[in-house]
């Protein structure tokens, strides 16, 4: 019973963050189906990434930033991008700004929460672990996540103007930002916590805004108001 308490407190989490941001797209919500595929594409590359990672470890005399910035967010957030853009990108349902904040966050919060689970399976974590794994490496995830879906939809509906560059920086932002995060959260022993929290005040409130400009630049939010002149 109490492994089953554990594991729903690995999987809540990020379902819950799904919803929150699924619940933010404002005029043209995506299909539930589609994002949840995409949920399960991010539990997915789990396993190709941990192979990676592993090879990186045994073939690289890595310190601290190597782990941090290469070996760690560096193979994450990679594969994240390159799944992306290579099957949702030019996707038909990736039709405003937002969509690629959604799907972003979707794929992001699906690898999170593989990882949470074998967390809590192999190092029997107890309840109070998973609740303050849910407010730091998820939340973090999802925000890694809204930076990169944030830079895609603006490189998406750029219209060709600088596309490639806005494209790399959707890569470039969420690796460096994810480095910073796991090379705190490794590295400044017991003190971690007094850097982590403002770190994750600072991506949320950034993060939010992101949410907010990309649903301001919808190209459907016109009809939603016509169609509530019309109502």
């Amino acid at each position: 019973m109490l492994l089953l308490s554990v594991i729903t407190s690995a999987v809540a989490p990020g379902l819950a963050l799904l919803t929150f941001f699924y619940l933010k797209d404002k005029y043209d919500q995506e299909p539930l189906l589609m994002v949840l595929k995409v949920f399960l594409l991010g539990m997915i590359i789990v396993f190709p990434i941990m192979i990676i990672q592993r090879g990186l470890v045994l073939g690289l005399d890595g310190g601290p930033y190597a782990d941090s910035f290469l070996i760690s967010a560096g193979v994450e957030e990679a594969m994240k991008w390159f799944v992306l853009y290579h099957m949702i990108y030019n996707h038909t349902e990736f039709d405003e700004p937002y969509d690629g904040i959604l799907y972003a966050v979707a794929i992001s919060l699906g690898f999170a929460t593989i990882e949470n689970v074998m967390y809590a399976w192999y190092s029997n974590a107890s309840f109070a672990t998973m609740m303050m794994r849910a407010l730091l490496p998820v939340s973090g995830h999802a925000m890694f996540g809204v930076i990169m879906g944030y830079h895609m939809g603006r490189a998406k509906f750029s219209g060709g103007v600088r596309t490639r560059k806005i494209l790399l920086i959707s890569l470039l932002l969420p690796w460096l930002w994810h480095g910073i995060y796991d090379f705190l959260l490794t590295n400044t022993a017991r003190y971690w916590i007094w850097f982590i929290v403002p770190l994750m005040a600072v991506l949320w409130y950034r993060g939010m805004g992101k949410v907010a400009r990309a649903n301001s630049r919808s190209p459907f939010r016109f009809l939603k108001r016509e169609e509530e002149v019309n109502l």
